[in-house]
């Protein structure tokens, strides 16, 4: 019997072989010279990933999701940023942090980290989106969740908890 830990079984692989215009495959190829990549496959996954988790977002709208949505928007003596806090207060239970940094010539960058079903993220980018002053907003999603920050115990759990101490 051996005594070393166990090691954790790798990743399963498949292979994929695809064709591409030369065009294509050159700018795919410069892509992952850029990004310091290890492989082409690398950056295939990425954006396979990416682009499973926008479909997910329009075809189950009640999927939990993760990510962020970057706003860029128009400074307005404050007046847009009281607004985008208040249409975040209705999203508390999406919207875990966000992180603001004043750009050049009047103009502010939030970044908001989110999580919650594809439709009420959804919801919350559209709301944002009406603010006026919002320039720009983009919302980046990932099937990857958060773990719960907060654990909430049930009327019954908390009940068969305490008659066991």
């Amino acid at each position: 019997m051996s005594t070393e830990p166990s090691r954790p079984e790798p990743a399963r692989l498949a292979r994929l072989s695809m064709s591409l215009p030369a065009e294509l495959f050159r700018q795919l190829d410069v892509m992952v010279e850029e990004r310091g990549l290890p492989s082409r496959s690398q950056l295939i996954a990425e954006l396979i990933r990416h682009a499973l988790a926008e479909h997910e977002a329009l075809t189950r709208p009640e999927d939990m999701l993760a990510g962020t949505v970057t706003i860029v928007y128009a400074g307005g003596g404050g007046r847009v940023r009281q607004q985008l806090a208040e249409t975040q207060s209705d999203y508390l239970k999406e919207v875990i942090s966000s992180q603001h940094v004043f750009l050049e010539q009047d103009q502010s960058l939030e970044v908001l980290l989110v999580q919650g079903p594809a439709v009420r993220l959804k919801q919350l980018c559209d709301a944002l989106r009406t603010i006026r002053g919002v320039q720009e907003l983009q919302l980046v999603t990932t099937t990857a969740l958060l773990p719960p920050l907060h654990e909430q115990d049930g009327p019954d759990e908390t009940a068969g908890r305490e008659a066991a101490e």
